[in-house]
């Protein structure tokens, strides 16, 4: 396998270097380009910016929630006139617009941005280059990714301009709810949901067989697989998940259409009714296929998240305490490991359907079980922290802070993964924030470290320190105010669907046990959401000002890194390598005793 990797980058590499190319124009070069390099920043833009999208949906939700029945300011004029009296009458969020900000708020972050930044953003620009490779296997069929990508972002984005507005029946599209929602107009939010789910999904699928090819045929001599660094390791198996877990959704997907538009009843069940009228469908579906469908996915799905954002946790951590990855081989196979079980765990989150409870022992087993491989990559890290010589900088700070937050994040679905405590905590707001400390202060915290690790890199210039730190501070505090209050409301009861922020139940004039404290907690909660917008405003003018004006970099490996990425000129040239790189070593040969220097590259034969 070695040697045919190595035949392969070889060719590769002559191809590139072997031949005078043309200057491409503005389509061929930023549209349509083939290069890796610019297809991860492809991704990386468009993923930030739905990023950015996602959270103002959220932050007009969190005003409903805070603010029952008032107009919402500045947008709420707006909101009326583009979608109608229908979903926001005077300025006020109605239930059925609170619903379509739901489901699309958890369908842009999760398949539009943290995904899309994580797997095709860092993935296609660093993977290449920390493997020696001169591109991806497939250059056509990564541009194809990235393409179909952005097709389903946009109609995922005109979906809120289609009569009735986007989809509103959860991001997770539960049928048959989400076959009724719109009976007067079948070609509604949720078709467009649903053809932008195909979209998305296919480019899934094309960029993980892109990167399965890339990592066993690409890498450079030298680069045996436990020559590899963490976060190709990390690649490589969530290219696996995505590779299997995706297809039953997409198939999923192609049968509500059909539901929806063909009267096809594959989740549609007899004597269904509807406002007091019976669906005239041949009945016959199941209702919790979808779910299964839709779970199949959704568990990898969380790994598919967690996993390159470790893979990145793990480059700054180890290059910012000049040590070596403590237990490097144990982290690799717990990566696998988690591969492996996380398809045998889905059903977790479907205790309330009703399943026996040989079946519910089974997956509360496997639940235990997936938790023990992250648990060892998490104490490897912190084991790995013992005795370093630690850089406190923007990414080091971001990537230490991911530790403990992934680490609330996991402890807190401990209690989910039994069925006996998740019939009291199911669909409330503790789910909402166990699931967030995951994404939100987990993997965006590894999003922001990479893109201060690399950003030299990719750019040739630093990110400003000061306000990389002033953003890391604002971010940590104002995260755990926005989450840890859900883990209380979720305790008290408060369900995640309601659109008045729990008002009917734990009002004032609600006489079933009123507790103001929730409420409260809605307001502390938004107050709290508009600090975390507010605290990513340094950032941004970091990000954009370092581009153009940041300080020059005066070397190729400006942070003395030992991966093979530093060894590319800044920024890397079509091809990537000057001359084709070979591995001597392991990746990450920090402070080796005798050694001239406190790291020793990879590409460095001496």
């Amino acid at each position: 396998m070695q040697s045919s990797a190595s035949h392969a980058h070889t060719s590769a590499t002559d191809s590139s270097h072997g031949h005078a190319h043309h200057e491409p124009g503005f389509f061929g070069k930023y549209i349509f380009s083939t290069d890796h390099k610019v297809i991860g920043i492809q991704y990386g833009v468009s993923s930030l910016l739905f990023l950015m999208f996602g959270f103002l949906l959220m932050l007009v939700m969190r005003f409903q929630l805070a603010n029952p029945g008032k107009a919402i300011p500045v947008v709420g004029a707006l909101l009326e006139k583009v979608l109608g009296e229908d979903m926001a009458k005077g300025g006020i969020m109605g239930g059925d617009l609170y619903n379509s900000f739901g489901a699309m708020h958890g369908t842009i972050m999760v398949f539009l941005a943290i995904v899309p930044v994580l797997f095709g953003a860092f993935g296609n620009y660093v993977t290449p280059l920390q493997i020696g490779a001169p591109d991806m296997a497939f250059p056509r069929l990564n541009m194809a990714s990235f393409h179909c990508y952005f097709l389903g972002g946009v109609v995922m984005f005109a979906s809120f301009f289609t009569p009735g507005g986007a989809a509103r029946s959860g991001w997770t599209s539960y049928s048959p709810l989400a076959s009724v929602t719109d009976l007067a107009n079948r070609f509604d939010g949720q078709t467009y949901w649903l053809m932008g789910m195909v979209l998305l999904i296919t480019s899934s699928l094309l960029g993980s067989v892109n990167f399965i090819a890339t990592i066993i045929q690409l890498r450079c001599r030298g680069m045996s697989w436990m020559r590899m660094p963490f976060f190709v390791w990390a690649q490589f198996v969530t290219g696996f998940l995505l590779l299997l877990a995706f297809p039953p959704l997409e198939a999923a997907g192609l049968m509500q259409l059909m539901d929806n538009l063909f009267g096809s009843s594959f989740f549609l069940p007899q004597g269904l009714v509807v406002n007091g009228t019976a669906l005239p469908v041949s009945g016959g579906g199941s209702p919790l296929l979808w779910q299964h469908l839709f779970w199949f996915l959704g568990h990898p799905e969380v790994y598919v998240l967690i996993l390159p954002a470790i893979g990145i946790v793990a480059e700054v951590i180890s290059n910012n305490i000049r040590k070596p990855l403590w237990g490097y081989k144990s982290m690799v196979y717990a990566a696998m490991s988690i591969g492996f079980l996380s398809f045998i765990v889905w059903a977790h989150h479907m205790y309330l359907t009703g399943m026996g409870t040989k079946v519910a022992t089974f997956f509360q087993t496997t639940t235990m079980m997936i938790s023990i491989p992250s648990v060892i990559i998490l104490t490897a890290l912190f084991i790995s922290l013992w005795g370093g010589s630690i850089r406190f900088n923007s990414a080091s700070l971001f990537a230490l802070s991911f530790l403990p937050m992934f680490g609330i994040g996991g402890l807190t679905g401990l209690p989910l993964g039994f069925n006996a405590s998740d019939i009291f905590l199911h669909d409330s707001y503790y789910v909402i924030g166990h699931f967030h400390y995951v994404v939100a202060p987990g993997t965006m915290f590894a999003v922001f470290a990479g893109i201060y690790y690399w950003f030299p890199k990719i750019t040739g210039r630093h990110m400003n320190e000061l306000l990389g730190k002033i953003h890391w501070a604002g971010s940590l505090f104002f995260m755990n105010c926005v989450f840890a209050p859900m883990f209380i409301q979720g305790f008290k009861g408060m369900s995640r669907r309601m659109s008045d922020g729990g008002t009917t139940y734990f009002g004032p004039d609600a006489g079933i046990g009123a507790d103001p404290g929730v409420l409260g907690l809605n307001k502390m909660i938004f107050m709290c959401a508009i600090g975390l917008g507010i605290a990513q405003i340094p950032f941004i003018i970091n990000f954009f000002s370092s581009i153009f004006a940041g300080k020059r970099t005066t070397s190729d490996n400006p942070w003395q890194a030992t991966t093979l990425e530093w060894a590319t000129p800044t920024p890397p040239p079509h091809g990537n390598f000057l001359q084709e790189p070979v591995a001597y070593r392991g990746p990450y040969e920090y402070s080796v005793p005798g050694a001239k220097t406190d790291f020793t590259p990879q590409g460095d034969k001496n």
